[in-house]
């Protein structure tokens, strides 16, 4: 079995955060936690130290930190902000970084913990969505893996074992189809925060709820499957399936498919991810499909779920318009979660940000974060409410 990995879990509060800690809990010979990071559940990260006793943990900001260490005996380090975050990645003591943060904020950690050659068990997908095209070809350079958490794209690694992509003719993503796919237009205009933040299948954190319920994190995971398995647009569809027990399919040239099944929770591919390629026993449920009753399927309806149109716009057109979709994406759900703006306005605001953009063809990483900063600075510009 060898020594045990060592982890650099990024997110540890996050609803994927607290799960990858509940897997490594369960695999004590497995894996050895090393660092932790989280936003601003500071009373959490707390009791998490006490548990896993990492070497250091990363906090969003000074004040966070000054509190963190009233909360801590004095064996664990404590360090801030980015600078912290891509410090504890590129550390001689971590085997893999488990990255779940949330968003564009997790683009430079993972860059830096490739460029230091650390495999990737990978939740952040938008940091691919933005800087696929620097990251990917960095991996390969580097011999690092990049191992997606996302149901989605661990249920396309597992039927592409054993296959040549130059076999493949299809790959489907299957969606929920949020809480409000049998909703009109209308209707949808008058969803509340609280009704956004429902999930019929799966408890996730609030950003990406939200873009559960207008199809975006289904267009964020088109592009992933992109830069993850080299496949065109074309070659990449989502149909929705309720139920979410096939997590995704892959179609062969020959008219065979392969689907991977399983419940709806996130631990399995968490699990698959930090033990990859072995399987190892596991606790959770199993699809009884004596009760299951049935699986249905639909296609997404683009008109009225227009965030998923705009991704494949983006993914299309290339360059630094993905880095737009995701900058506008966070800026819009952020508003509408503070009520600032309907649900139905999300599509609009990215729209308008894609068309105003001049497209950068091949940008830097210093590009694409000045390219994610100005975008939100004029989206939030276009929509200052009044004093």
């Amino acid at each position: 079995m060898g020594n045990p990995k060592h982890i650099a879990l990024l997110g540890s509060t996050g609803s994927i955060g607290r799960s990858s800690l509940e897997v490594i809990a369960r695999l004590p010979d497995r894996f050895r936690v090393r660092y932790l990071t989280a936003h601003r559940n500071i009373d959490l990260l707390a009791r998490q130290i006490r548990h896993f006793r990492p070497r250091a943990v990363v906090v969003h900001e000074q004040e966070s930190a000054s509190l963190i260490r009233t909360l801590i005996d004095g064996n664990t380090d404590v360090l801030v902000g980015e600078e912290g975050l891509c410090e504890v990645v590129t550390r001689d003591d971590v085997d893999t970084v488990l990255s779940s943060l949330v968003g564009f904020a997790g683009l430079r950690p993972t860059y830096a913990a490739v460029e230091a050659g650390k495999d990737i068990a990978l939740a952040n997908k938008e940091t691919l969505v933005v800087g696929g095209a620097i990251i990917m070809p960095k991996a390969r350079e580097r011999g690092v893996r990049i191992l997606p958490v996302d149901s989605e794209h661990s249920a396309i690694l597992q039927c592409l074992q054993g296959e040549d992509l130059d076999s493949v003719a299809r790959l489907t993503l299957t969606a929920s189809g949020g809480p409000f796919r049998e909703r009109n237009a209308t209707e949808l205009a008058a969803v509340t925060k609280e009704e956004a933040l429902n999930h019929p299948t799966w408890r996730m954190g609030q950003k990406i709820t939200v873009d559960s319920a207008t199809l975006m994190n289904k267009g964020l995971e088109v592009i992933e499957a992109f830069w993850l398995f080299g496949l065109p647009p074309e070659k990449i569809e989502v149909v929705i399936h309720p139920q979410s027990i096939i997590h995704s399919m892959v179609e062969f040239v020959d008219g065979s498919m392969k689907a991977q099944l399983g419940i709806p929770d996130m631990k399995i591919p968490i699990q698959y991810a930090l033990t990859y390629p072995e399987r190892l026993p596991a606790p959770y449920a199993r699809v009884d499909f004596s009760t299951l009753g049935e699986m249905t399927f639909f296609q997404p309806d683009t008109e009225k779920f227009r965030c998923l149109p705009l991704a494949y716009e983006a993914l299309r057109a290339g360059g630094s318009a993905p880095t737009v979709l995701n900058a506008a994406n966070e800026v819009a759900v952020s508003m509408f979660l503070e009520e600032r703006i309907p649900l139905t306005a999300i599509p609009d605001v990215i729209q308008n940000a894609l068309a105003s953009h001049r497209s950068t063809p091949a940008p830097t990483l210093d590009d694409l974060v000045r390219i994610d900063r100005d975008t939100r600075e004029s989206v939030l510009q276009q929509h200052i409410v009044p004093g």
